[in-house]
């Protein structure tokens, strides 16, 4: 199974959903500054990475965890994912797209896009970062759930 975690950005909800979905951030605890920062893909992601699928790691059943930075077309770019897999020989009950947006809190908005779109990571990403621990167990809710459904063996 290959999951795809997505959002606008690519680089804070999605990235932190992937981390949660491979045990790099706990499920049992709203995790500090300190360890969102070291996963080391949160709030970097620039331009160039849009539309990229970026492979973040397998999981405990062997699942391939990805992200996705969509920008603002969701169905364009998802459509085309998909017709694109299938094209390639892909069986799409082998792809699961999540979209992590429904989790994302107004701090998040301002502090990732002054932070990546605005280059002002200094004053954005503590935005951000207080945004994603406001979030952070609705993040991990949608992960449990994506789990409970799609990496049973």
């Amino acid at each position: 199974m290959n999951i795809i975690y997505h959002c606008v950005g690519g680089t804070h909800s999605s990235a932190i959903a992937s981390a949660i979905h491979l045990k790099f951030l706990p499920e049992n605890k709203i995790p500090s500054k300190e360890e969102i920062m070291s996963i080391g893909y949160f709030d970097t992601l620039d331009k160039p990475d849009q539309g990229k699928i970026i492979y973040r790691g397998s999981d405990e059943f062997g699942n391939k965890v990805y992200t996705l930075s969509r920008q603002l077309n969701k169905n364009l770019v998802l459509n085309t994912l998909k017709d694109s897999y299938s094209l390639a020989g892909g069986n799409l009950g082998d792809i699961i797209l999540v979209d992590t947006m429904q989790c994302v809190n107004i701090l998040m908005k301002i502090g990732g896009f002054s932070s990546r779109k605005l280059k002002l990571v200094f004053f954005g990403r503590p935005i951000v970062i207080k945004g994603s621990q406001l979030a952070y167990m609705n993040i991990v809710n949608l992960v449990r759930d994506i789990k409970s459904k799609f990496t049973l063996n």
